[in-house]
């Protein structure tokens, strides 16, 4: 008799193993590993060729017409701006996101503005109920007649319901609430998200009608369940913002019909979800009076060009370790930026404590801020404004030199339409250049003027 033997599989990622383990060989997560029962019999492989059924035959590529993708706009202008110019019918998009971000409330708002051209929309919920999604949409405006909403947790029950409404649009959230009876685990289990996001996609494909999926996001911000559902559809997008500021973006991560770097954004009110076109201002202060510390810089989100202000405050401290305080910059960069300014400036900050912010919780990651920053901390140093009209960019090296950044073109025009008319960019070449030009060239030094050793 065949040895009767238990399978071992991962929640997180499918991996299987024939006994239990501690933690996943695949996705590296402890205690994920649980015992699935005994295996069923292995399926015998197939060897026998099969010809391919008429009109499927190869063809040489030169002989394909090449059709161009037709995008339906959704009405909400950031959302297809995202998308490539809109939604591709047939296609699977795969949205993520933390809990409470807004992802409900913005694709309700699609669902709605596609109703409101006449299409037959469905939104499937296993979150909610048709009433408590009835109260929201109430709240935001989202009640048409052509609007199917329907509360199931059963695969075979959704595609019923596919079958009776006849949708043009179908959006289900989320994909980790499905289950399939023909499919053993739970709901949100590796091998239950595969059989419910491919029979859905093929839903999508056979009908030519366009699946929006929601799904669930871990604590380390990636997509719940295996990482062959990214692969199964055709486009990935993250939803993302901070729960304590009303700002929200929409990234895309992966895009077979448009390109991947395009940014959305979005203001979260308390009648729904609004999209901001112009978000210029949203990251720049509005004080009636120049204030030192505070210098604004254009950075680039995907493809658009966004003012950001950075402030700074240098205080003196009588600490033995100077407090360095970063909020929506990262750290290691302002330290990184201090220490060229202690040293190739003469600038003394050893002995004070350092905070640097942005307006706005935005988050800056990129090295072109460097510039900006710099001045920012210069000017509370010497509390000296800089001029009003001043935008700053740049990439600041160890050498206390000014790199070029990408996008310069694009940042300076961006800066010259909103009445930034003196710009300072790679075009300096220099750290101690950009101080002169800035207006702070005298009285910044506070310390004596350390003696560089000579060149061997």
């Amino acid at each position: 008799m065949a040895k009767n033997t238990s399978s071992y599989a991962c929640t997180e990622c499918g991996w299987q193993a024939s006994k239990w383990v501690g933690r996943c060989g695949e996705c590296q997560q402890w205690g994920t590993v649980l015992e699935r029962g005994a295996p069923k019999a292995s399926l015998a492989r197939t060897t026998q060729a099969v010809a391919p059924a008429a009109g499927r035959e190869a063809l040489p590529i030169t002989e394909l017409r090449g059709d161009a993708l037709i995008h339906r706009q959704t009405g909400i202008g950031e959302f297809d701006r995202v998308l490539g110019g809109g939604v591709v019918p047939g296609a699977a998009i795969l949205l993520s996101g933390e809990p409470g971000v807004g992802k409900s409330t913005l694709l309700l708002d699609a669902a709605a503005r596609a109703a409101q051209v006449g299409a037959r929309v469905l939104y499937v919920s296993g979150e909610e109920s048709t009433g408590q999604i009835r109260m929201r949409a109430e709240r935001t405006g989202a009640l048409h007649p052509t609007l199917f909403l329907a509360s199931e947790t059963d695969l075979a029950t959704v595609l019923g319901h596919i079958e009776e409404v006849d949708p043009e649009f179908i959006i289900v959230d989320s994909v980790q609430t499905l289950a399939s009876a023909q499919v053993e685990g739970g709901a949100g289990g590796p091998s239950q998200v595969r059989e419910v996001a491919a029979a859905l996609i093929r839903v999508a494909k056979g009908r030519d009608t366009p699946v929006i999926l929601v799904g669930h996001v871990t604590k380390d911000g990636s997509v719940a369940g295996p990482r062959l559902l990214e692969h199964l559809v055709d486009v990935v997008c993250h939803f993302e913002g901070d729960r304590h500021t009303a700002l929200r973006f929409l990234r895309t991560l992966k895009n077979r019909y448009g390109p991947t770097d395009e940014v959305g954004c979005f203001e979260m009110t308390g009648s729904g979800i609004r999209e901001v076109a112009d978000p210029s201002g949203l990251f720049l202060s509005r004080a009636p009076e120049a204030v030192s510390g505070t210098c604004a810089t254009v950075a680039m989100e995907g493809r658009r060009a966004l003012p950001v202000e950075v402030q700074a405050l240098v205080v003196p401290t009588s600490a033995p370790n100077p407090r360095r305080v970063t909020s929506g910059v990262e750290s290691a960069r302002v330290a990184m930026i201090l220490a060229v300014l202690e040293r190739r400036l003469d600038v003394r900050l050893s002995d004070r404590d350092v905070y640097v912010s942005t307006v706005g919780g935005v988050k800056l990651t990129e090295p072109a801020s460097d510039l900006a920053i710099a001045l920012a901390v210069l000017s509370a140093h010497v509390d000296r404004p800089l001029p009003q009209n001043l935008a700053a960019y740049g990439e600041i090296s160890l050498a206390g030199e000014v790199r070029p950044v990408s996008g310069g073109a694009q940042r300076a025009n961006e800066a010259k339409r909103l009445g930034y008319s003196k710009i300072l960019d790679s075009g300096i070449a220099r750290l101690d250049l950009a101080r002169d030009r800035a207006g702070l060239g005298d009285g910044v030094a506070t310390g004596q003027r350390r003696r560089d050793p000579e060149p061997i």
